[in-house]
């Protein structure tokens, strides 16, 4: 478990890709796992969340997982999937962990604004390392990985404030 930790930790760094995970479905359930208990934990810990929250964060995260997924199998390299989405999830749930970990517990010692800023970088990280892991996938130049990455961000976003619009503020 603490080599699957270190690799996670490692691509999170740039420093490796999917292909340093070994294809396993196990793996891919453990990362799992680790993207839901890391999903309820922001839901827990960060004011403001709740239970739709925590379901409309999965659907946009099940969406996000599927467009990477559909990448690599219309790409031809479908043997590469299982690697990928464990990549793709564990990843996810290490930086969120991360952002729980900068806008909670620093918060009393840095500053709600400077645990706040750091938290933000840390979510903005996760797009380059998506990026970096499906352009590994597909054999494809770091950028069209960062710019697909950015694209399913997006749309993610987006689709999160469809199901979840930003409640009406009284004037």
């Amino acid at each position: 478990m603490r080599a699957f930790l270190e690799t996670l930790f490692d691509i999170i760094r740039l420093r490796r890709g999917p292909d340093a995970i070994p294809c396993s479905r196990f793996l891919c359930l453990i990362a799992l796992a680790l993207w839901l208990l890391s999903g309820f934990v922001f839901t827990v810990m960060i004011e403001g969340m709740d239970g739709r929250d925590y379901l409309v964060g999965t659907f946009t995260g099940v969406v996000g997982l599927a467009a990477y997924a559909a990448a690599v199998v219309l790409t031809g390299r479908a043997p590469r999937l299982l690697q990928t989405l464990t990549a793709v999830l564990g990843c996810a749930a290490m930086l969120r962990f991360a952002y729980v970990a900068g806008s909670v517990f620093l918060a009393p010692f840095t500053g709600v604004r400077f645990a706040g800023l750091l938290a933000t970088l840390i979510l903005l990280w996760s797009i380059p390392v998506q990026g970096h892991i499906v352009a590994r996938a597909l054999d494809r130049h770091w950028y069209v990985g960062i710019v697909f990455a950015m694209a399913v961000f997006v749309s993610q976003l987006y689709l999160y404030w469809l199901l979840n619009p930003p409640a009406e503020t009284a004037a």
